[in-house]
C-alpha cells in the first residue's frame, strides 16, 4: 500500500522538476512510511512513498523493466501475482524480484491495456511506456485504490494518490467547485465524479486514461462494470456452496503479506465471516480488534467477543467515548474535501488500534452493496413492488399530497416514518432511492442555497447521477438498480474513500476481501429473492455461514459505526454549531442564506428538529473550505 505522483507533459518532452514530484508526495507521507523514490525522464516524472508488504526489500519504485523503457508507480496489491508471474514465465518474461510490482510491468508488456482485466486486486498505478510513447494510468475495478488528476496551463497532466498532493502543485489554481459543494449536501460526500477544487477529476473505478503525447486528451475508458443482467441457474444451497468457495478464496488470496496480518472484527455478520474464514486458513490465532463505546446503544463489543471465543483469536477491544470529537480536525484534514460520513471517527480509532500490532488488517467492506444489506435497499425493494402495482399518476396524485401533511417523525425508523414512504412512493424508484440514499433533500438544499447560487447551478442536482445509473444499469430486477447505483457512486465515494483515508492515515493497510470481483459477479448474478428474503438483506451471505456464526450473529438487527452527532450539538458541541450562522467562511463562499442555517441551529438546539446531520455538512464543510481556499 502506498503513494503514488507523477507529472505528464502531453506536447513536448519539457523537463519535469524532481522537486515538484517530491513535493506532491511530501502531504501524503502518511501513505508510505517506509520509503520514498522518484524517477524522471525527458517529459515524465513519477514518484512513489512505500508501505512494504511484499517482498519488503526487494521491490523499490518506481520500478522500471530490465530494459529501461517501461517504469511503473503502483499502489496497491494484485493478489493473484503467483499465478500470472508463472504463466508469464511460460511466456519467456524472467524476474529479477519476488513481489507484485514487476509482474505489472510484464503483464503490460505483455498484453497492453488487456493485462487489467487479468488482475485480481487494488490498485491504481501509472505505467510510463518510452516505446510506446504513453503513460497509461488506472484504477482497480470497485475503486478500493484512489487516483486524482489535473490538467495544468503548462500543457502537462499531474496526478496523484490523494488531493493534498496535487495542490503542491504551483499551478494548480484553487478554486471552489460549487456543484461539488451541491453533491456534498446531497450525499455527504463529493462522489467520483467530481471534486471540491474545479478541474481536478477523479479516475473512475474500473477505468483507464491512456494519454500518448502529442494527441487529445482522451475521456477515460472503462474497463470493468458490474453486470446484474445475466441470472445463475441454481439453488439455494448451490448458491450457497459456491459462495462459501469464492469467499474462501477471496479471504486467502488476501491473507499473503510479509508483514503482521489481522481483522477488524465489529460482531456483525460481514466481519465475523471475514474473521471466521481466516481462522479456517490460518495455523496460528488470527488477531482481531475492536472498538467499543461508553454508550451501551452504541456499543457492539460483545458479539465481537463472541465470535474472538468462538474462533480463538488474539482479540483487543478498546472503548472509547461516544463524545469522541477530538479527531475532528484530524480526520478534515485528511479527507481534504468535505466528508460528512461521522462514522470516519471510530473507523480512525479501529484503524488506530490495529496498527499498534498490525500492517495488513482484513475488513468486512462490501457485502451490503454486494447482497442488499442496507436497511434502505430493502426498502427500495419492497417499494418497487408497489410501484408495479399502482399506476404511476394514482401514486403521484394520492402520495404526494398525503405526504406533504403527514407529521414529520426524523426520530422514528423508516417504516415508521409513514411521510418518507409515501414521498418515496409518488416518485419513480430512481427518484425514490436517490433521496433515500440521500442526507440533505432537494427542497432542504434550495432554502439553504442563496438565489445566487441557485442560478449558478442551473439544472445540476446532486441526486442525478443515481437517477442516470440506474436508468443505465445493466438489470434484470429493480432491486439490481439500485445496487448497482451503489456500487458504481456511494461504495467508491463514501465507504471506500473512508476506508482509504482512516487506514492510510496510521499507514495501515486495509484489504476487502467482500470485494473481490469474482465474488461481486457473483452476487450480482443471483435473483433478488437470494438477496433480500423475508424482509432482511444478505439473505444467501447468512445461508452459507450458517455453518459458522451462530444464529443471534447472523440475524440480529445490523447497527453499523454509529456517532450521536446530534447530541454532540446539543451538548458539547453546542457553541461550535451556534457560531456556523455567522461563520465567515460559509458567508465569504456567496452561497448560503445564513439566516436559514441559523434557523436550522435553533430548531435543532430547542429539540423541535433533529437536524444534527446537515448541522454535521456544514460542520465538515466549513472546515474543508477553509483549508482549501482560505475563505
Amino acid at each position: 500500500m502506498c503513494g503514488i505522483a507523477g507529472i505528464y507533459h502531453l506536447e513536448t518532452a519539457k523537463p519535469v522538476d524532481p522537486a515538484r514530484v517530491r513535493a506532491m508526495l511530501h502531504p501524503m507521507s502518511h501513505r508510505g512510511p517506509d520509503g520514498s523514490g522518484d524517477w524522471i525522464a525527458p517529459g515524465v516524472g513519477l514518484g512513489h512513498l512505500r508501505l512494504s508488504i511484499i517482498d519488503i526489500a526487494g521491490s523499490p519504485q518506481p520500478m522500471a523493466s530490465d530494459d529501461e523503457a517501461v517504469t511503473l508507480t503502483y499502489n496497491g496489491e494484485i493478489y493473484n501475482f503467483r499465478e500470472l508471474r508463472a504463466e508469464l514465465e511460460d511466456r519467456g518474461h524472467r524476474f529479477r524480484t519476488n513481489g507484485d510490482t514487476e509482474v505489472i510491468i510484464a503483464a503490460w508488456r505483455q498484453w497492453g491495456v488487456e493485462c487489467l482485466s487479468r488482475l485480481n486486486g487494488m490498485f491504481a498505478f501509472a505505467i510510463h511506456d518510452h516505446a510506446r510513447g504513453c503513460l497509461f494510468l488506472a484504477r482497480d475495478r470497485l475503486g478500493v485504490k484512489p487516483l486524482h488528476h489535473v490538467r495544468l496551463s503548462d500543457g502537462s497532466i499531474a496526478f496523484a494518490s490523494e488531493l493534498k498532493g496535487l495542490l503542491r502543485h504551483p499551478l494548480l489554481r484553487q478554486e471552489a467547485n460549487l456543484a461539488a459543494v451541491e453533491d456534498f449536501l446531497a450525499l455527504g460526500y463529493v462522489p467520483d465524479d467530481n471534486c471540491i477544487v474545479a478541474g481536478v477529476e477523479k479516475l473512475p473505478a474500473g477505468h483507464y486514461l491512456l494519454l500518448e503525447r502529442g494527441k487529445p486528451v482522451p475521456a477515460p475508458t472503462r474497463w470493468w462494470a458490474p453486470d446484474f443482467s445475466k441470472r445463475v441457474r441454481a439453488s439455494e444451497g448451490e448458491a450457497a456452496e459456491h459462495l462459501i468457495h469464492l469467499m474462501r478464496a477471496a479471504v486467502t488470496d488476501r491473507m499473503v503479506a510479509d508483514v503482521p496480518l489481522g481483522a477488524f472484527l465489529s460482531g456483525g455478520v460481514d466481519s465475523s465471516a471475514v474473521v471466521a474464514l481466516m481462522a479456517e486458513a490460518s495455523a496460528k490465532a488470527v488477531k482481531t480488534c475492536t472498538i467499543g463505546f461508553d454508550q451501551a446503544a452504541l456499543d457492539e463489543t460483545a458479539y465481537a467477543q463472541q465470535i474472538a471465543e468462538r474462533f480463538a483469536t488474539d482479540h483487543r477491544t478498546r472503548t472509547v467515548a461516544a463524545g469522541d470529537f477530538a479527531l475532528i480536525d484530524r480526520i478534515a484534514d485528511m479527507f481534504d474535501e468535505p466528508f460528512a460520513d461521522a462514522s470516519a471517527l471510530p473507523t480512525y480509532r479501529v484503524c488506530e488500534l490495529a496498527r499498534e500490532q498490525v500492517t495488513v488488517a482484513l475488513s468486512g467492506d462490501g457485502a451490503d452493496e454486494a447482497f442488499a444489506g442496507y436497511r434502505r435497499l430493502v426498502f427500495q425493494h419492497q417499494e418497487e413492488r408497489l410501484r408495479g402495482m399502482i399506476p404511476r399518476f394514482l401514486r403521484k396524485g394520492l402520495f404526494g399530497p398525503l405526504a406533504r401533511v403527514w407529521p414529520q417523525m426524523d426520530w422514528a425508523p423508516r417504516p415508521l416514518r409513514a411521510r418518507a414512504t409515501l414521498a418515496s412512493l409518488s416518485k419513480s424508484g430512481a427518484e425514490g432511492y436517490a433521496e433515500a440514499v440521500g442526507v440533505t433533500g432537494p427542497a432542504q438544499r434550495a432554502r439553504l442555497f442563496n438565489d445566487a447560487a441557485v442560478h449558478a447551478l442551473g439544472d445540476h442536482v446532486g441526486e442525478a447521477r443515481y437517477w442516470k445509473a440506474m436508468a443505465e444499469a445493466p438489470a434484470a430486477e429493480p432491486l439490481d438498480r439500485a445496487q448497482y447505483a451503489d456500487l458504481k457512486i456511494w461504495l467508491p465515494g463514501d465507504i471506500l474513500t473512508k476506508t482509504d483515508r482512516m487506514s492510510m492515515a496510521v499507514s495501515l493497510e486495509a484489504r476487502e476481501p467482500l470485494l473481490d470481483y469474482r465474488l461481486i459477479e457473483f452476487a450480482a448474478s443471483l435473483p433478488a429473492s437470494m438477496r433480500v428474503h423475508g424482509g432482511t438483506g444478505k439473505a444467501i451471505l447468512k445461508k452459507a455461514m450458517e455453518r459458522y456464526l451462530p444464529h443471534d450473529i447472523l440475524y440480529r438487527p445490523k447497527m453499523g459505526f454509529v456517532t450521536p452527532v446530534s447530541a454532540w450539538f446539543r451538548g458539547p458541541l453546542v457553541e461550535q454549531a451556534k457560531a456556523l450562522a455567522t461563520s465567515s467562511t460559509l458567508a465569504r463562499s456567496g452561497w448560503f442564506d445564513m439566516a436559514e442555517i441559523e434557523r436550522i441551529v435553533a430548531a435543532h438546539q430547542s429539540g423541535r428538529r433533529d437536524h444534527g446531520r446537515l448541522i454535521w455538512q456544514f460542520f465538515m464543510l466549513e472546515k474543508s473550505l477553509a483549508k482549501l481556499f482560505g475563505i
